[in-house]
């Protein structure tokens, strides 16, 4: 008999539905935040250069992570050797972060996100390097044929654009590709390192050292040491400071919370969308024209990186080394949640409230 505290499996459905639709905002609110990210940092283009654009947002978001740090050093929660642990992912990500901004002085939104579609095979070629049991992902037929088709539709996107020629676009199109390499190189550097760090610990204390790195090159190359951006108008300063909340402080708060709700490959899945909004985007604000080719070969291109990831999550599902931490069997997906995939899926039933 049911006892008065007993759920009902209405209330079983009731609470699986709250839980998907919550989970539902989450990913649209993260797909939509990290889609205006791009076309941020090209309208702020005009009129800063791309040190005091990082040192200023990464600072923000710093400030806005800290107090995660503060509580659980009041706590004396944090997790040991938490800030040598984070140092060498915080080192890549820094290099990654100065690499993805500078590309947007160089070449429009639409073509740039298409262009990073390749970080999903960087990050599945190095796991496979670094993790036995993610080997036998890129000898399978479907992970090679991902493989060609990113490869191809990114290829044939770039080729087909009017300037690809032009120095200005090759040294854009390399700094996406450098960027790309950087935040896989930064996807498995968590995975190694942060092994067993929640991710609202981990993230935080990434952010930290990434803020520094930004601030101190902002200091050194940025225009009048980062004071340039005080030339702004007011509502611009807000503009590049909400920024820093969307792309970087609540956007993984919201795709943690996706994450948690629906899952990994639902998740990393919807956020392959990017690319499209990113696109349209750019078209309304910057007047970039994609060619109807360029569109067939970036959907292409996000095809091939959508069935990467399915050959991956499929692959995953199958029981990992006796070893392996539960917090690290899912494969990161995208370059700005890096971090947060490489250890979601041991966390996903927990409470883990952000990140």
């Amino acid at each position: 008999m049911r006892t008065p505290t007993t759920p009902s499996p209405a209330d079983h459905a009731h609470a699986h539905g709250m839980s998907r639709a919550e989970g539902t905002i989450a990913v649209a609110f993260t797909l939509a935040g990290w889609s205006a990210v791009p076309l941020f940092l090209r309208y702020f283009a005009d009129s800063i250069d791309v040190w005091t654009s990082n040192g200023w947002r990464y600072a923000f978001s710093a400030l806005l992570w800290s107090p995660v740090l503060i509580w659980g050093l009041l706590r004396a929660s944090l997790p040991k050797g938490l800030w040598k642990r984070a140092l060498v992912p915080a080192m890549i990500n820094s290099v990654g972060q100065v690499l993805f901004a500078w590309a947007h002085y160089k070449i429009d939104p639409g073509l740039l996100v298409f262009s990073l579609r390749f970080q999903i095979i960087f990050v599945a070629l190095g796991a496979a390097i670094l993790f036995a049991n993610e080997r036998s992902v890129i000898a399978s037929k479907g992970f090679i044929f991902g493989m060609a088709l990113v490869m191809g539709g990114t290829i044939g996107a770039v080729s087909m654009t009017r300037e690809a020629f032009d120095g200005a676009t090759i040294a854009g199109l390399l700094l996406a590709f450098g960027a790309g390499i950087g935040f896989a190189g930064y996807a498995l550097s968590v995975r190694y390192f942060m092994q067993g760090i929640k991710p609202v610990i981990a993230f935080a204390a990434i952010s930290q050292y990434t803020a520094a790195a930004m601030v101190v090159l902002m200091l050194v190359l940025g225009e009048r040491m980062g004071l340039g951006a005080l030339d702004m108008s007011g509502m611009n300063i807000f503009l590049l400071l909400l920024s820093a909340v969307i792309g970087i402080a609540l956007g993984h708060v919201c795709y943690y919370t996706a994450i948690a709700k629906l899952g990994v490959a639902i998740s990393t899945g919807i956020i392959q969308l990017q690319p499209f909004l990113v696109a349209v985007g750019s078209y309304f604000w910057f007047q970039e024209k994609l060619t109807s080719m360029q569109w067939i070969s970036g959907m292409i291109a996000v095809l091939g990186a959508a069935m990467v990831l399915r050959v991956q999550h499929s692959k995953s599902a199958a029981p990992a080394p006796a070893d392996a931490s539960p917090e690290l069997r899912e494969l990161p997906a995208d370059h700005v949640a890096a971090a947060a995939l490489a250890e979601s899926r041991g966390e996903a039933g927990e409470d883990r409230g952000v990140e």
